[in-house]
């Protein structure tokens, strides 16, 4: 089983995609990940690697392309990817939902990875590079595929995470994956 895990950025779509992979015993990807590496291996932020895949399609295409090459690879895994619904189209689809105040906090408050340039300076300049960060995917995603990425219709399974753990999260999803099985 495929599933992908979708959301806004701090929804707890990374953390919860490794811990539901590691429950299930299969694998976890992350295009996250990717474009981060991406961004650093360019020495700039997410938001300005995300501006510039605006104009420039490669970007994009680079991680749609391993996303579809990784479907017809693998039949098990987890991916927490704002995509994954779109170019996996037999995958069970989540989506992770969030207060934005609550993920500016949640980002500012965890660790910088590895992979980023920087620390935002505070909440509120974090909250609005997110802002950025959202509007800079969704424009592109509706020019690239002609796809809104915030339309709920398009998942199975919507989850506000703004008041609960990942483990609560993961719960709720084993417990959506064992009532699924139960009607086919």
């Amino acid at each position: 089983m495929i599933i992908a895990i979708s959301g806004k950025p701090g929804s707890g779509k990374s953390t919860v995609a490794k811990e539901l992979a590691k429950r299930l015993g299969i694998k976890h990807y992350s295009t996250g990940d990717f474009m981060r590496k991406l961004a650093a291996e360019r020495g700039m932020s997410l938001i300005e690697l995300s501006k510039i895949a605006e104009k420039d399609f490669s970007i994009d295409d680079a991680i749609d392309s391993w996303l579809r090459k990784l479907a017809k690879q693998e039949n098990d895994f987890v991916v927490d990817s704002r995509l994954a619904f779109y170019f996996i189209p037999d995958a069970v689809k989540i989506y992770l939902d969030v207060n934005l105040n609550i993920a500016a906090k949640r980002i500012f408050s965890g660790p910088v990875r590895e992979t980023e340039t920087k620390k935002i300076g505070n909440v509120e300049t974090l909250k609005e590079e997110l802002k950025q960060r959202m509007e800079s995917e969704r424009k592109r995603y509706m020019k690239y595929y002609g796809v809104d990425i915030d339309d709920k219709s398009n998942y199975d399974l919507v989850i506000d995470t703004s008041n609960i753990s990942a483990e609560e999260v993961v719960e709720k999803i084993i417990q959506f994956l064992e009532e699924r099985k139960k009607k086919f």
